[in-house]
């Protein structure tokens, strides 16, 4: 077996972890949990393909800390103890094929798909408005974020991910375009920084200071009045100073997503590279894992190379073909399959509330998905 790409097929050190290469998966929400947000057999059978890649670190998609939090009916949860028996056979599954495993907590806030939702503002999305939060919401949200991560602890996971990218709550109290508050969550960066830090502090002390905490972190809002670099570099540095083992760094949310500038933009290899580049730019030792349609191990290798980043995130590639890392280290002979830049299908289903296959699965993979599913194959 020979190595063309050796930076990428180099170890890394994540705080107490030891990474075999530099290959992630990122996480990638797919509908696939139970209707009561439990673990479910397609989400076992998921993860233990995703771990068998090859890929050194599984991030697993986000889980709802609180019911009225999450963003899908059919989002993983970890707001009650009775959901840790699912989320520990689920680390085990992942560390069985060879890989560490972390698990994302997250509140979706106004992207929530509950009737009342929560935001840092009164902020219309998709036709519905979202509640301020009070001083009560806000110390139980937090309090609901300490309590999840150590569950996370408690199920067998090798650190937990805060997702604070997608435009979810803690990116909605970061953004001048979202948070329009008065008091002191609002108005300055400091002050908007005041609840995601506070979520990290909390969780950090809810942990330990063995138990590595990522950071799912929003680079780039996409949208003129939102998030930018020159604020997130400086939140990136906060971070930075209090110890989190990782940025994983992305751009956009929910309501740029559909943009036509972003679709067109989105269609690009490695077209959030830059913004990962400019975050590394900004700190000094913090580890930056990148993604954005990272399709070719030449393209990955040469990020790592260029330290433009420390990790590479795959995703919506992984799902399109999960020997992806193998023929990458030609562990396999055959030419990897891409992700197709022209196809939307995984989030055409998302928005549909299906669950998600990947329209790159050969045939038989879709209809047996579908048979699975007990849903009736269509020229989707």
């Amino acid at each position: 077996m020979s190595n063309n790409f050796p930076s990428l097929f180099s170890p890394i050190q994540i705080k107490k972890l030891a990474l075999k290469n530099r290959i992630t998966m990122a996480p990638l929400f797919l509908g696939y949990a139970n209707p009561d947000g439990s673990v479910s057999s397609l989400i076992l059978d998921h993860y233990r393909e995703m771990a068998a890649s090859g890929v050194s670190m599984v991030v697993v998609e986000n889980v709802g800390i609180d019911p009225f939090g999450t963003g899908s009916p059919f989002t993983l949860r970890i707001d009650e103890e009775r959901f840790l028996f699912g989320l520990s056979g689920l680390a085990k599954t992942i560390h069985q094929q060879g890989a560490l495993a972390i698990l994302q907590i997250n509140h979706a806030g106004r992207y929530a798909y509950r009737p009342e939702k929560i935001a840092p503002s009164s902020f219309e999305t998709y036709g519905a408005v979202s509640r301020e939060m009070t001083e009560e919401d806000i110390e139980r949200v937090i309090r609901d974020f300490a309590i999840s991560a150590s569950r996370v602890k408690e199920a067998g996971f090798d650190g937990v991910e805060l997702h604070g990218g997608t435009g979810y709550l803690l990116v909605q109290f970061l953004s001048p375009r979202t948070n329009k508050r008065t008091d002191t969550y609002g108005g300055s960066l400091e002050n908007r920084m005041r609840f995601p830090l506070r979520v990290v502090a909390e969780v950090l002390k809810a942990v330990g200071p063995d138990f590595p905490v990522g950071y799912r972190f929003l680079a780039d809002e996409w949208q003129p009045d939102g998030l930018h670099l020159e604020e997130t570099t400086l939140f990136a540095r906060e971070l930075e100073q209090r110890g989190l083992a990782y940025l994983s760094v992305m751009a956009g949310t929910y309501d740029s997503f559909f943009l036509p500038e972003y679709i067109e933009e989105e269609k690009k290899e490695g077209y959030m590279v830059r913004f990962a580049k400019g975050i590394k730019e900004a700190v000094s030792h913090i580890p930056i894992i990148t993604a954005g349609r990272i399709n070719t191990p030449e393209l990955a290798n040469r990020i790592i190379e260029e330290k433009q980043a420390d990790l590479i995130g795959l995703a919506r590639v992984l799902l399109a073909d999960p020997l992806w890392p193998k023929k990458a280290q030609q562990i396999l002979t055959e030419p990897t399959t891409p992700c197709e830049p022209t196809c939307s299908l995984c989030m055409k289903r998302i928005a549909g509330g299906k669950p998600v296959f990947c329209s790159q699965w050969d045939r038989n993979r879709q209809k047996g998905f579908l048979l699975r599913i007990g849903e009736k194959e269509t020229k989707e």
